[in-house]
């Protein structure tokens, strides 16, 4: 009996799981040292009024069963389910308890420990997601959130522990401070609660008031929450928005009539990763009251002219930060604070008070990345074009224009999601799935704490209902919007199990029954291997080597921190890479090491570059500059993990800079001496690029990197407001030297990045720009001009694609030599083969091969491209001239 806290020790927390209506565990570890469990007599408790007060100075009614310990341990399908609980003490359930679990997951649930002389040993309560899964496993095929069939609305919520659940109905042209209609709804027994409507329902406001209990309340308690399923919502998201989607009103004629590209294959990406605020918020060509909305894209403008030329040189994709609805952005545009523009233009280049003015705003400047989740169905209001579309059913329209202005200009759409957390968790008033089913949809440490490894409460979405969150928010944007794909942020806290799911339910669409065809769908996203579920802890991992044959991609890290050297995570971000002047142009700083450390390193990042080159092959062969052997892609080291982790090309996504960390020209400029001319530097932002585009993987390009973006140096521009985060389609100004970064992420680098803001060699001019823009473009022909640089399969990569001189005394340091030989079961009708020379050194190289090249020509897109100096390039018998920091391609004529 619980009467004192003495008494029970540790029921603030939850360290045991309820994983099956006959099986509860409990750490052998909370068992006292000196107790033996077998000899413990071990209780099931549960409160008949729905908690266990401790404090309570009378008992309060509850019910108790007992335990048997089982000596077999856990049962084998549980461990292998649970495997970071499979050395739990296994208790058995008994039949009639068992039968009672549903009413037991509504009230608090604790377990105890009682020595024979009946004092307690241990004690605490238990987590439920795995018996909720059980009991409730049917509300898998649920429809949940508003189905409408013939106008008439039908509202469902899944909350399996709730005692009641009440519907808050404000029609239509209701004031949202006038008293709501209460509409009862009714439980059934797959734990969701529903009520139909009427027709007249269609833009009324709503909320579901859930009387539940909550263990960190210790006391049922009526939460307001708004539907995790809203279509739409009212401005600052307080509530859902009644919204029929197959409304006619509702679909734009450019988004039902136009047609994105097709890809061949998924290797034909050529992604530009694109934040829609970024893309329109400072272009004066864009009508004031478009820029930075949904409908900024549905206009002719520098941004739509630049992603146009962007398209017809060979970019198939934008990827678009997360567009649903965030926790964090201020959506009433008269509450937004803009820092004074015209006055941060006349400051300093390397001042602090262009931040200070930046974090002034707080949250509401406007802008943030968006990876804050609320509402997972809903696009963010803070998008919509007036605070009137803001507020209901029109942000959808506005939404389905965008991706038909994206589609029309032609370019696929894809989302970036981020199912791995929430913006907040427990009672807070923005947390919404905690509050609807408390403890059930975050991920809960070992004393029942929510696990925060993502920076933010983390999602479990290896439990079954959080699973389904997820496959239905990806085919809802799919089937209602037409979008061609997602990112997974940070995909490695989900499960194999979880891609795969998305992936069924995604090529069940079919252009007859849903409008599209979900086969076409693509699916990538970050593949990182870190916090509680890392090395498969809970579950397999959705990472980096563990999704072969799924045809779902990972962004590879291999490639891009040998290219621009270091890591993202270095404290020093001065270390040099290959194609950041590694050993052939010190930057002068000593981070890099000796000429000797450096040529250790160079030998290793050009092994790297190769293998991302040859798709990141577990299985490619090829010679090692710094192992002097013939190496398998997986027996290649990468920071103690196979470099090598792929089983098809289409199953990494190559890239040297994200939204994440410094853009490539800021790290150009982090990496390189300052001396070095613009000039070289624009050229080795193209050799960066192309050792990204030439591969054999589909490539992602962060917006403007092909016109030297730069975010003054900010290494994490999350909530660096529209100034840091500048973009210029004008091609004048790359926003270099706008002042120091914010304190936040940055201040430990600050002696670091003030000189080189300062120094005005360092700002490129609109000439510059435009160079590299050309020579970024002529990138993207060289790609798009033969499948040799997209071969798709394992097999022909391996059979066709060699660098013959690594691990030879043909090797140069600074220089990679790709050939891809197409004489045998050709791809190519024109050439018989394809050799890449990229030289990342500042002077001219005459590589020699072990192989006759003199019928080899430079590739047409380079003769008659932007850049002269490639021009120069020579071709002898057994040699070919490369002129410093180029990337230059020939072909072979059949």
């Amino acid at each position: 009996m619980f009467r004192s806290s003495d008494e029970v020790p540790g029921l603030e927390q939850a360290p045991g799981h309820w994983l099956r209506t006959d099986v509860v565990v409990w750490p052998a570890t909370s068992v006292p040292p000196g107790d033996n469990p077998v000899e413990l007599e071990w209780r099931l408790h549960w409160s008949a009024d729905g908690h266990i007060d401790p404090t309570a100075s009378e008992p309060v009614p509850w019910h108790t069963a007992s335990l048997t310990l089982d000596p077999a341990g856990l049962p084998p399908e549980l461990a292998a389910a649970y495997p970071h609980l499979r050395n739990h003490l296994c208790l058995r359930v008994p039949v009639d308890a068992a039968a009672r679990a549903a009413e037991a997951v509504r009230c608090q649930v604790a377990v105890s420990g009682h020595r024979p002389s009946g004092r307690l040993a241990t004690a605490g309560q238990l987590q439920l997601p795995g018996v909720i899964d059980e009991l409730f496993a049917a509300a898998a095929t649920a429809r949940l959130g508003a189905e409408w069939h013939r106008g008439t609305p039908t509202l469902r919520l899944w909350a399996p522990t709730a005692r009641q659940v009440t519907l808050l109905l404000w029609p239509a042209g209701a004031g949202l401070h006038d008293q709501p209609e209460r509409v009862a709804m009714t439980a059934a027994a797959d734990g969701t609660w529903a009520v139909t409507g009427e027709p007249g329902w269609v833009g009324a406001r709503y909320r579901f008031e859930v009387r539940v209990y909550v263990s960190s309340h210790r006391r049922v308690v009526d939460n307001q929450v708004t539907d995790p399923y809203s279509h739409s919502l009212t401005v600052n998201s307080t509530h859902s928005v009644l919204v029929d989607l197959s409304d006619p009103a509702l679909a734009p004629r450019q988004w039902r009539d136009a047609v994105p590209p097709r890809l061949a294959d998924p290797v034909d990406q050529v992604i530009y990763e694109l934040h829609l605020r970024d893309f329109s918020i400072s272009d004066a060509t864009v009508p004031e009251e478009l820029r930075g909305s949904f409908l900024a894209p549905t206009v002719d403008s520098d941004g739509m002219a630049h992603l146009r030329r962007l398209a017809a040189a060979g970019l198939n994709t934008v990827q678009l930060l997360p567009l649903f609805d965030n926790a964090t952005v201020e959506e009433h545009p008269q509450l937004q604070v803009s820092p004074p523009w015209e006055r941060l233009k006349l400051l300093p280049p390397d001042s602090q008070e262009q931040q200070r003015s930046v974090n002034a705003a707080g949250g509401r400047s406007g802008f943030n990345w968006g990876y804050d989740p609320w509402h997972y169905f809903a696009p963010e209001g803070s998008y919509s074009s007036t605070l009137e579309t803001a507020d209901g059913a029109d942000r959808v329209a506005e939404f389905r224009a965008m991706v038909g202005a994206f589609h029309a200009a032609g370019l696929r759409v894809v989302l970036d999601e981020v199912f791995n957390h929430t913006a907040s968790s427990g009672q807070d008033s923005k947390s919404l799935l905690d509050r609807a089913v408390p403890g059930y949809y975050h991920r809960l440490n070992a004393v029942g704490e929510v696990e925060t490894s993502t920076c933010c409460p983390n999602v479990a979405t290896e439990h079954l209902m959080a699973q389904k969150l997820m496959v239905d928010a990806c085919v809802h944007w799919v089937r209602e919007y037409h979008v061609d794909g997602f990112r997974f942020d940070l995909m490695g806290h989900h499960s194999r199990a979880n891609l795969e799911a998305v992936r069924a339910a995604l090529d069940a669409l079919t252009p007859e029954r849903d409008g599209v065809d979900g086969t076409a769908v693509t699916l990538y996203g970050e593949g990182w291997n870190f916090g509680e579920v890392a090395d498969d802890a809970r579950f397999v991992q959705a990472r980096q080597g563990q999704l072969g044959g799924t045809g779902i991609a990972t962004f590879s890290d291999r490639l891009r921190d040998a290219v621009r050297g270091g890591s993202v995570w270095d404290g020093d971000p001065r270390g040099q890479g290959f194609g950041t002047g590694l050993l052939s142009a010190d930057n002068g700083t000593g981070v890099n090491g000796d000429e000797h450390a450096q040529g250790e390193r160079l030998a290793v990042y050009t092994d790297l570059v190769q293998l991302g080159l040859a798709g990141t092959l577990r299985g490619f062969r090829f010679g090692s500059n710094s192992r002097h052997a013939a190496l398998r892609g997986d027996e290649l080291d990468y920071g103690g993990r196979p470099a090598g982790y792929a089983d098809a090309p289409g199953e990494v996504i190559s890239y040297v800079d994200a939204h994440d960390n410094e853009t490539l020209f800021d790290a150009l400029t982090l990496k390189l001496h300052p001396a070095t001319p613009m000039a070289a530097r624009v050229r080795l932002n193209t050799v960066c690029l192309a050792l990204a585009t030439l591969g054999q993987s589909p490539v992602m390009w962060h917006a403007g990197t092909d016109i030297l973006r730069s975010k003054s140096l900010d290494r994490n521009s999350y909530n660096s407001g529209d100034w840091f985060n500048y973009l210029d389609f004008t091609l004048t100004d790359n926003g270099f030297a706008a002042g120091l970064p914010p304190e936040r992420d940055n201040a430990r680098a600050w002696h670091v990045l003030a000189p080189l803001l300062a120094d005005p060699r360092l700002k490129p001019g609109p000439e510059d720009i435009r160079r590299a823009h050309e020579m970024a473009l002529d990138l993207l022909r060289l790609r798009a001009s033969t499948r040799l640089f997209r071969l798709a399969d394992a097999e022909r990569v391996e059979a066709k694609v060699s660098f013959p001189v690594s691990n030879s005394w043909h090797q140069l340091p600074g220089v990679v030599v790709m050939a891809i030989d197409d004489r045998h079961d050709p791809v190519d009708e024109r050439w018989s083969g394809v050799l890449v020379v990229v030289n990342a050194t500042p002077w001219l190289v005459r590589q020699s091969l072990p192989m006759d090249v003199s019928r080899y020509q430079l590739h047409p897109v380079q003769a008659q491209g932007c850049d002269d100096l490639v021009r120069t390039a020579e071709v002898g018998t057994d040699w070919i001239g490369v002129p410093e920091r180029t990337a230059a391609v020939f072909v072979r004529p059949r």
